[in-house]
């Protein structure tokens, strides 16, 4: 059975959420969200994948697209994690400073945990990042440079797709992938261990 989500003009996470009670019914073998920015695209295309789910996506006209997701054709995902490498731990930031003294002394302490998280093995599997903890994975932060490193080595960084938006700083991020709260709230409850620092 086909269902069509018509997602155009729903703020994130719901495009997410309205696919997710679709795929999630059995009688549904091909499910196609319809949304109206890029984001929310990706994030429905994520989702699938996350499934292991096999999709396309279709762009009708411009800021207009249709992610077809394909519950018969079932794609095998692979571990792309080093054993022993990372611990089942999300870390969860909510400001790019820590603790609530001296603003200066805040930025340098977060700096300091981030690069300390860096050199410490083994790392956390996720880091998620919201509120102000997004201007950490923007242009300028100091923490950026240990960021990219984790990233590279395997570290997932999601910062939230909202407060980017909030804060105008989108097109200032330089490590991690634009997420949604439904995204963050899955990664926080679905690890053994989250720290949140907000």
């Amino acid at each position: 059975m086909k269902k069509e989500i018509d997602a155009r003009g729903e703020l994130c996470p719901r495009p997410v959420i309205l696919t997710k009670k679709e795929l999630d019914k059995e009688e549904n073998t091909l499910v196609t969200t319809i949304v109206d920015n890029e984001v929310s695209k990706d994030n429905v295309s994520k989702l699938a994948t996350s499934y292991g789910y096999s999709f396309t996506v279709d762009m009708a006209k411009e800021n207009e697209y249709y992610v077809n997701i394909s519950k018969d054709g079932k794609v095998e995902t692979q571990a792309t994690c080093i054993p022993d490498l990372f611990k089942d731990l999300t870390l969860a930031i909510g400001s790019d400073k820590m603790g609530d003294g001296e603003e200066a002394l805040g930025e340098r302490l977060m700096t300091s945990l981030i690069y300390t998280v860096r050199e410490t093995n083994p790392w956390p599997r996720t880091i998620v990042l919201y509120n102000s903890g997004v201007y950490l994975a923007c242009e300028g932060s100091k923490a950026l440079d240990d960021l990219k490193a984790m990233e590279d080595e395997g570290v997932e960084i999601i910062a939230c797709g909202m407060c980017l938006d909030y804060y105008k700083i989108e097109k200032q991020l330089r490590v991690g992938e634009i997420g949604n709260m439904y995204l963050i709230y899955e990664k926080m409850a679905n690890s053994n261990n989250t720290i949140n620092l907000g």
